[in-house]
């Protein structure tokens, strides 16, 4: 299975990103209180509550519900000059619930919220996290909308790059690249795709036996595919060899 990591490897314009116009600030929106009682703007408040249970519609509420809170987040950020210190709350809190103990802790209806409120102190405390993004996570659990925490996270991600004209890009190969070729792969995304910015996250897949792949635009929609993997493929292809499975 391919490991997800974090890279810090990240290639920025020196020009200022430019406004953008599509996303607006919501009214009435604080998440800098140490109280979680924050004014959410209508649009949040009228949200019906959401479920799991697998309808293409109950999917796209739960995108709607949980982008509502990742744009609010933003903005404010974006509004008292903290995105980038938030962008990087935002990737501590996904890392932090990647572990399914702790999202299934957050998600248990049994447990009380006080209890699940002094476990986000702890974690603010022991990851650094602003007051704000602390505070966002109380008003999740406050909003019984905490399930919806690894979907905002995307959202956010989406809105970030949005208003900071950042591409990300997915690099996955089979051992760590060095970071000057990280350097030299976020480049070239910029050639292609002309965003000021562009980030870099690193996938560790076994499968591709060596090489590399990049994937960005929208969804990840652009591959470059420079994998051993691909060119075995290739090759079974040519010789007819479709139905044998190669080992790697």
């Amino acid at each position: 299975m391919a490991a997800l990591q974090q890279t810090p490897i990240s290639f920025r314009s020196k020009l200022p990103p430019p406004p953008s116009a599509a996303l607006t600030p919501p009214k009435a929106l604080s998440f800098s209180s140490s109280s979680s009682s924050a004014k959410f703007p209508s649009l949040i408040r009228r949200l019906p509550r959401t479920s799991r249970r697998g309808s293409a519609a109950g999917a796209r509420m739960v995108s709607t519900v949980a982008a509502s809170y990742a744009l609010a987040l933003a903005n404010l950020a974006k509004a008292n000059g903290t995105l980038e210190a938030t962008s990087a709350d935002v990737e501590k809190v996904d890392k932090i619930f990647s572990d399914e103990e702790v999202f299934e802790f957050f998600t248990n209806p049994t447990i009380e919220e006080e209890k699940k409120k002094k476990v986000v102190e702890e974690l603010a405390a022991s990851s650094a996290l602003q007051p704000q993004t602390a505070n966002f996570l109380n008003v999740l659990l406050d909003g019984k909308r905490i399930e919806l925490i690894k979907d905002m996270v995307k959202e956010f991600e989406s809105v970030y790059n949005t208003l900071t004209d950042t591409e990300l890009a997915v690099v996955s190969s089979v051992v760590a690249l060095e970071s000057q070729h990280l350097a030299q792969i976020a480049k070239q995304v910029q050639k292609l795709t002309g965003a000021k910015n562009v980030r870099i996250k690193t996938v560790i897949d076994p499968s591709l036996v060596a090489g590399f792949t990049v994937r960005f635009g929208n969804s990840g929609s652009k591959l470059i595919d420079l994998s051993v993997k691909k060119q075995l493929e290739e090759i079974a292809a040519q010789l007819d060899l479709g139905d044998i499975k190669l080992s790697v």
